[in-house]
């Protein structure tokens, strides 16, 4: 299969460049200037010159807090670019896959969400990105729209990096402990993608493949568990280890506010596409061992 991957040097399109071809599909990944989300004549214009049989779109705008100060770029990339990206999808007749996050959620529901509880972001970065989720589904009925979270991997800026880098150069660091949800590493959501697409290129609009899915690592955690795992691991591998102190959210102001409770249920993939969630503890060996080997 031809596959076009919006994005290019993102994480998760990192990883489905390096993923996809392994099960024989050709991958073109761009992204701007190339493959530019606010351009409609340059998403037309890549569709047409790639010809691809299935799109994927790992591209987004995605600095939740710069988003509060840019509203309107956060919504040209995640919102409109992503309806016209699914437009020209849908004008090839071939399948669609969009990648959002739990931040369409303002995390006060208490339990984990499923695909059918309704939306509310708590600030711009979220509403861009629901935005896109409807404009996509509006666009296109053959679309995948994959909420994930806490992405992670060996590429790019993210919180794992981030902890490394200060364990380095600190004795001890704080990180909130009242905020829940689960790492996804994007080697596994990559996987889960490519063991998607042959079934969404065979089938036609109005099978349960298609809409709303939730896909994360499990089990779930904290920031705070999260990085008291990242440094037990990194410790064995002769890392330095930071005390870690736990702290609430209201103790590290962010100009966002996050979900506090962001877990997403994601049994509806696994009874739909016989995908089932990764164990992030086991992801996040494999990171490291690309990180600081074994």
């Amino acid at each position: 299969m031809r596959i076009l991957v919006a994005g290019r040097t993102g994480q998760l399109a990192l990883e489905l460049a390096d993923r996809l071809p392994q099960d024989g599909h050709a991958v073109t990944a761009l992204e701007a200037p190339e493959l530019d989300l606010t351009d409609p004549e340059s998403i037309a214009r890549t569709v047409r010159d790639a010809a691809p049989e299935a799109i994927v779109n790992a591209a987004a705008y995605t600095a939740v807090d710069r988003a509060e100060d840019q509203p309107e770029l956060a919504h040209a990339i995640n919102a409109t670019g992503a309806g016209l990206l699914a437009a020209a999808a849908a004008a090839r007749g071939i399948p669609f896959v969009h990648v959002s996050t739990d931040y369409v959620f303002d995390g006060c529901k208490g339990s984990p969400y499923v695909e059918a509880d309704a939306p509310s972001p708590p600030g711009v970065y979220g509403a861009s990105k629901l935005a896109g989720e409807r404009a996509v589904m509006a666009a296109h009925p053959r679309s995948v729209v994959l909420r994930t979270a806490w992405v992670c991997s060996p590429h790019g800026n993210n919180f794992l990096k981030t902890m490394l880098r200060l364990g380095a150069e600190r004795e001890s660091l704080s990180v909130v402990a009242d905020q829940h949800g689960a790492p996804s590493f994007a080697a596994d959501l990559a996987d889960a993608i490519a063991r998607m697409l042959p079934r969404l290129q065979a089938e036609q609009a109005g099978s349960e493949a298609f809409g709303v899915f939730h896909l994360t690592g499990q089990p779930w955690t904290t920031w705070h568990g999260f990085a008291a795992e990242i440094f037990r691991q990194a410790g064995a591998r002769g890392r330095p280890v930071p005390q870690l102190k736990a702290i609430a959210t209201s103790e590290y102001p962010t100009r966002a506010q996050r979900p506090a409770d962001g877990r997403l249920d994601c049994s509806r993939i696994g009874a739909v596409h016989g995908i089932t969630p990764a164990d992030w503890r086991e992801s996040l060996a494999r990171c490291l061992d690309s990180l600081i080997g074994r």
